[in-house]
């Protein structure tokens, strides 16, 4: 009776192969840009069906990372909401040469969680009738910054200065409006959006030619240089999968 051997060797191949995946699994700790939070989300679920890696991920401002990084904060990958500070940990000697890269190109919208409050061409902003007008903290938040660029290029960063609601990170800047602590506010165009509509509220889509280019650049650290998940998780990031994600929620890849 040939079968139940080979029956047996099937089985045995089947948990060694098991076995050998669960034993080079590692988990991977990254620090997130606060407006990549949505995408990553779903991107590192999906990273960790097709790898066995496990993703951690803490998501904030950009500025406050690069400061615990130089610091010593244990992560292994780093994804900015900018191309500068990740440039800067490469200068420093922080990173993993040759890892960094472009991983999305954000986009601005102003927002009101109040339906029909913010029209297609943000003349909102012009009319000046709002109280509060939240955006994120521009030291520290690369979108902060493309906010007070928009303010300027339209004339008026004196006439809003004292209306001006600021989040640590563009997270807090959405939570403002979200919570109506602020009628309106400069947001990241991926909290908003999926697959090209707005979700809820309305929404001015900032023209990209009214702020310098947001290109969000992740790099590896000096943490992650022989964990094999970092490495992974980056080479995932370039890939098609994490691509159609990226592209789902406003970005350019």
């Amino acid at each position: 009776m040939p079968t139940r051997p080979i029956l047996r060797c099937l089985c045995i191949l089947t948990l060694s192969a098991s076995s050998l995946t669960a034993a080079h699994a590692a988990d991977v700790q990254v620090a997130v840009a606060a407006n990549f939070t949505a995408p990553m989300q779903s991107i590192a679920a999906d990273f960790e069906k097709a790898t066995g890696h496990k993703v951690v991920a803490a998501f904030g401002a950009t500025g406050q990372f690069y400061a615990q990084i130089r610091n010593g904060a244990p992560f292994d990958v780093f994804l900015a909401a900018d191309d500068t500070t990740p440039e800067k940990l490469d200068k420093e000697g922080l990173t993993v040469a040759g890892s960094r890269f472009t991983y999305a190109t954000g986009a601005l919208a102003l927002w009101s969680a109040s339906a029909d409050y913010v029209d297609a061409k943000g003349d909102v902003l012009k009319a000046n009738r709002f109280a509060h007008l939240a955006i994120a903290n521009p030291k520290t938040a690369p979108y902060g910054l493309a906010a007070t660029q928009v303010l300027a290029k339209l004339g008026l960063t004196q006439a809003v200065a004292g209306k001006l609601v600021e989040g640590q990170s563009i997270a807090q800047a959405h939570q403002f409006v979200s919570t109506g602590n602020a009628e309106l506010g400069f947001v990241a165009l991926s909290q908003i959006s999926k697959d090209g509509a707005i979700t809820s509220g309305s929404a001015w889509k900032v023209p990209a030619s009214m702020h310098d280019p947001i290109r969000q650049d992740a790099v590896i650290l000096q943490k992650g240089k022989d964990n094999p998940a970092a490495r992974a998780l980056i080479d995932y990031l370039k890939g098609p999968a994490a691509a159609a994600v990226i592209r789902a929620y406003g970005y350019q890849n």
